[in-house]
């Protein structure tokens, strides 16, 4: 049971509302830096450093003698690190394949992992595998006016350029 303030919320709801504030709300980069003990601290890039390429922390607070993983969270959210560090997926699945032979896993564990990381680009993104249509399937698709034009012409429809493109049209 929620308990009601006098204005008739409650602290659960207060909660979830300061939370999602403190997430939207810039951060102070001055104040930061004259509180926080990673921006004081002599290896402050190699902190950053294991944040970006997914260390854990816990681990980096215990390693560099932080406070907590509370520490690197609200400096890595301060200085927007978590961009850099979604970018670098890469770097999170090469820590997990160069592992095989430390750990009990799967060959299909291990197939999994290379196979998600050819897929990631060195952005960090996603990259899905084109479509792949066979010239039978694409006559098949064609309407008989796509197919006249294309005999005489030899100009392909539209959607069929939208679809190399990546833009998969409604056909």
């Amino acid at each position: 049971m929620a308990v009601l303030q006098p204005n008739g919320s409650s602290i659960a709801g207060m909660i979830v509302t300061m939370q999602r504030l403190r997430k939207e709300k810039p951060v102070s980069l001055g104040r930061h830096r004259r509180t926080c003990t990673i921006c004081a601290h002599p290896e402050r890039f190699e902190i950053e450093q294991a944040f970006v390429t997914w260390a854990s922390p816990a681990a980096i607070a215990k390693q560099y003698g932080l406070g907590d993983r509370a520490t690197v969270y609200r400096h890595a959210h301060a200085l927007q690190l978590f961009a850099k560090r979604q970018q670098n997926i890469r770097a999170a699945l090469e820590r997990i394949i160069e592992r095989v032979g430390d750990v009990e896993v799967t060959a299909t564990s291990v197939v999994a992992a290379v196979q998600t990381l050819a897929k990631i680009n060195a952005a960090g993104q996603w990259i899905a595998p084109a479509e792949q249509v066979t010239l039978h399937q694409l006559f098949e698709r064609m309407t008989p006016e796509e197919l006249e034009i294309y005999a005489t012409d030899g100009k392909l429809p539209s959607w069929f350029t939208d679809l190399r493109e990546g833009n998969h049209s409604p056909r």
